[in-house]
């Protein structure tokens, strides 16, 4: 039996397989980069095409249309491609989020910035369905003190997908309280007051089985520094997904995420016994996996354990790359090819 069916219950909150990096673009010749770079590496980052920050000052209209050509045309090839519309108190937003709509292929997603709370939330949810949206998935983002305030109502939201963390904003909402070193790659995992808010998104959008988007690292040509905050944040904070934005850091953020070689042959080897089990509780021995000691000598597992192992494997498959560690091939036909997984 599939591992998905045998250790989930069937009314269990389903948390969306999204891929583990949001790469954002939003002039032109970067959004058809991005959109290019998909293209190659398949669909193990999404691309979201920026109407915000990326549109020039008057002409959010005309850069909406822009987008959705994008949206529509050959290089979208796999529809994981989502869009940032314009805050909900824009003049435009109801224009531009119709254009969007109106595209030959819709948004994977659209990511609703500077939301003071469930309110504005409840705005956006009611224009885009007007609009014609009410299958298009929302994704929001916790840039404000209003809303980290009501972090765990945004998280509730029937309508919200992921919620992301708006380091920049977050920062300049506290009017200098916060000094400038805390944006950094390794500041902004010291200071006591955005660590505080990464966790409190990261706890708010587990508990509604929703997807925690870690912010954005902007020293974009420094890799290591880039790679050690994506380790901190999926190791300590708990994200599971991560905004990129330079296609530079797609790789080493997908890479970053994923889980290693000896994690993953553990994995493996768990889930095996215990479906030769019947998936009832096993004695797992230590072995050794690629070379790395796992550090479980000896132990006893059941089906709490189970489902930890089960979502490295899923975490394994969404971050398939060239020079990842993936899932070997049975394993991923007898389990992910049926489509379960």
């Amino acid at each position: 039996m599939n591992p998905a069916q045998a250790l989930f219950d069937p009314e269990a909150l389903a948390v969306p397989a999204l891929p583990v990096c949001d790469h954002y673009a939003g002039v032109e010749p970067r959004m058809t980069k991005s959109l290019q770079l998909q293209a190659e590496l398949g669909p193990v980052f999404d691309v979201t095409l920026d109407n915000e920050d990326g549109a020039p000052v008057g002409r959010e209209v005309e850069h909406a249309r822009l987008i959705a050509g994008l949206l529509g045309g050959p290089l979208n090839r796999y529809g994981r491609v989502g869009v940032r519309l314009l805050p909900v108190s824009h003049p435009a937003f109801a224009e531009v989020a119709g254009i969007v709509l109106g595209a030959a292929q819709r948004p994977a997603y659209l990511m609703i910035p500077k939301p003071r709370g469930v309110a504005c939330i409840d705005t956006a949810a009611r224009t885009i369905d007007r609009l014609g949206g009410a299958e298009v998935p929302l994704h929001a983002l916790v840039e404000t003190h209003a809303a980290l305030a009501e972090v765990a109502a945004l998280a509730a939201h029937t309508r919200i997908e992921s919620l992301s963390f708006g380091l920049m904003d977050f920062i300049s909402a506290h009017r200098g309280a916060i000094p400038q070193w805390a944006m950094s790659a390794e500041g902004q995992f010291e200071h006591p007051l955005v660590v505080r808010a990464k966790l409190e998104i990261a706890a708010a959008c587990h508990a509604h089985g929703k997807v925690p988007a870690h912010g954005v690292v902007t020293e974009f040509k420094d890799s290591a520094a880039l790679a050690e905050a994506a380790r901190k944040a999926v190791d300590l904070l708990g994200f599971t997904r991560m905004w990129s934005i330079h296609p530079s850091q797609v790789r080493t953020i997908v890479a970053a995420f994923a889980p290693a070689a000896h994690e993953v042959a553990q994995a493996v080897a768990i889930l095996q016994a215990a479906e030769a089990a019947d998936w009832a509780p096993i004695r797992y021995q230590h072995g050794d996996h690629g070379g790395h000691q796992d550090g479980q000598a000896d132990t006893l597992h059941d089906r709490a354990s189970y489902r930890y192992f089960w979502q490295v494997l899923q975490r394994a498959e969404r971050t398939r790359l060239a020079g990842a560690a993936g899932l070997p091939e049975a394993v991923r036909k007898a389990w992910f090819d049926t489509g379960a997984g």
